[in-house]
């Protein structure tokens, strides 16, 4: 293969990934493209006569080439359209990239994108976090895009069970954005791949994210929204999904928090309410085999998680009771006692003595949560 040529014919003005893709599927690769004639070229829906000209005659920028060859002395690949690596799901939007700058290694399992706010809260961490290590326990590859807040966290989740993750880049993988997520981006290459169609050294450009958000979609089966403000850029990326006939998601928060009223307009649209990692896969025909086996295995796993805690705290039935009540959401003391045998006046007992040891936090209004340095 003629990487070259790809970057070349890329690069001609007035070819955009539309017509880059209506002249691959005509003539099969760019070399084929650039050798065909004026009249034939302009055959082709979009292309005028000086455009055929100039494609019959393009030649790849001197930049561009040394960028082609700094990306690959950094250990990236550039993988076309036409490569059997290229993520399929990709391959059928309208506007699919023509090759992607890779380092690492593209998932073979199908793909969940999860995204939301670079302001995320404690609790929008700690659901992207674990909803997508649930996601990999599961079999799912996670995609996200790297930036600050939820998308920082869910690469996070996927990595502590030891699964694939995607961070699909707003820069070129020369200029890792933001920088201090660097060290992760370098645990994502060796556990999965960075991704991004511009070239090695572009910037951080704003225009460049909401391109970017239609492969974050656009590689996977569906794109969960954890925390998104009504402005967000999450919220792009769930419109693409939709028009990218992909399943939306959306992990309600406080109906008092302007940090998620993002998500509450995607469900009130009809995005999938997510409460925990089955109500993904559910939606997802490529994990129904395994969505009664994933729920045995959490279930498993937080029983576990309990025991140990009893073991290394020194807890009692009550605090356990407690315990398995509380989340990193904070929960109003009067629904606890909804859901635990025991009188006002104990539970506050108990709730102190799990405050005292460090497993709760307690906020203003008497909310309780769980640490989340326990989830």
């Amino acid at each position: 293969m003629n990487t070259l040529a790809w970057l070349a014919l890329k690069s001609v003005p007035g070819i955009g990934n539309l017509l880059f893709k209506r002249l691959i599927d005509r003539f099969g690769d760019p070399q084929h493209v650039m050798g065909t004639s004026t009249h034939e070229l302009q055959t082709v829906r979009g292309v005028s006569e000086r455009l055929a000209n100039l494609i019959r005659s393009c030649r790849a920028p001197e930049a561009l080439v040394r960028d082609m060859d700094a990306a690959f002395a950094a250990g990236c690949r550039i993988v076309t359209i036409n490569d059997e690596r290229y993520p399929a799901l990709l391959r059928e939007i309208p506007d699919p990239p023509p090759y992607l700058y890779v380092k690492g290694r593209l998932p073979d399992q199908p793909m969940v994108a999860v995204v939301g706010s670079r302001n995320a809260s404690r609790y929008g961490l700690s659901a992207a976090r674990r909803l997508s290590g649930d996601l990999v326990l599961s079999g799912a590859a996670v995609v996200s895009g790297l930036a600050r807040g939820v998308d920082t966290a869910a690469h996070q989740g996927s990595l502590e069970q030891q699964g694939l993750t995607v961070a699909v880049l707003g820069s070129g993988l020369g200029r890792i954005y933001p920088p201090e997520n660097i060290p992760l981006a370098g645990k994502i290459a060796e556990n999965g791949a960075l991704v991004s169609e511009f070239p090695f050294f572009a910037g951080p450009e704003a225009h460049h994210f909401p391109i970017r958000n239609r492969i974050i979609s656009g590689m996977s089966l569906g794109t969960v929204v954890v925390e998104a403000t009504a402005k967000s850029g999450s919220l792009i990326t769930a419109r693409l999904a939709g028009e990218q006939n992909r399943e939306v998601f959306a992990v309600p928060g406080s109906i008092t928090s302007s940090g998620s009223s993002g998500t509450h307009s995607l469900i009130r649209q009809g995005a999938r309410l997510v409460e925990s990692v089955a109500d993904i896969l559910e939606e997802l025909p490529p994990f129904h085999s395994r969505l009664a086996e994933n729920s045995a295995s959490l279930k498993k796993t937080g029983e576990e998680a309990l025991e140990k805690m009893k073991n290394k705290f020194n807890l009692d039935f009550d605090e356990l009771s407690v315990l398995k009540v509380l989340d990193s959401y904070p929960v109003h003391i009067d629904d606890i006692l909804q859901h635990v045998s025991m009188e006002p006046g104990a539970l506050s007992a108990v709730l102190l003595r799990l405050e005292l040891k460090g497993m709760v936090d307690q906020s203003p209004g008497k909310l309780f949560s769980l640490n989340e340095d326990l989830l």
